[in-house]
């Protein structure tokens, strides 16, 4: 069981927000796999990677014989690649899946945090996604994305 697992209401929202945004970029598409891709967009970015093949395996008890959705991210994985390698980092294809699962996490989320150990690539997935977005600005989808960084030992509760 892990802390930052979240089964709760807000959990379900989150799920049907990424569905309502999903359908309102596809209205055409399959509502199976439109609700298949909502489920693993919000929930496989916060499992751990031992956790991954049981997630799998329900959502294929729950969508049997629906095909996983094929997701056209061109213009953004053009961009991340080109952003690494401005950036003398090499877009290997697991960092640029956690750049996508950023993405769509903060699709659906107003704040989150990303957690990792020391050398993990936190830093460099947020900018290597800031910088791409950005990059992306000039076309109708995208927007350029500022960062303001706060010190967490800054703030006093």
């Amino acid at each position: 069981s892990q802390d930052h697992y979240d089964y709760g209401m807000r959990a379900v929202r989150s799920v049907i927000n990424a569905a309502g945004l999903l359908k309102r970029q596809d209205p055409d598409m399959d509502e199976d796999q439109l609700l298949l891709r909502a489920l693993r967009d919000v929930n496989v970015p916060k499992f751990l990677k031992d956790d991954l093949p049981l997630f799998e395996n329900i959502i294929l008890d729950l969508f049997p014989g629906v095909e996983r959705p094929q997701i056209s991210r061109r213009e953004l994985a053009t961009a991340v690649d080109e952003q690494c390698v401005a950036r003398n980092l090499q877009p290997v294809p697991g960092f640029v899946e956690k750049v996508f699962q950023l993405y769509d996490t903060i699709q659906v989320r107003h704040g989150l945090m990303i957690v990792g150990p020391t050398g993990g690539g936190k830093t460099s997935n947020y900018r290597i996604l800031q910088h791409a977005l950005t990059s992306l600005a000039h076309l109708e989808e995208f927007e350029a994305v500022h960062v303001d960084v706060l010190n967490p030992k800054s703030i006093k509760m």
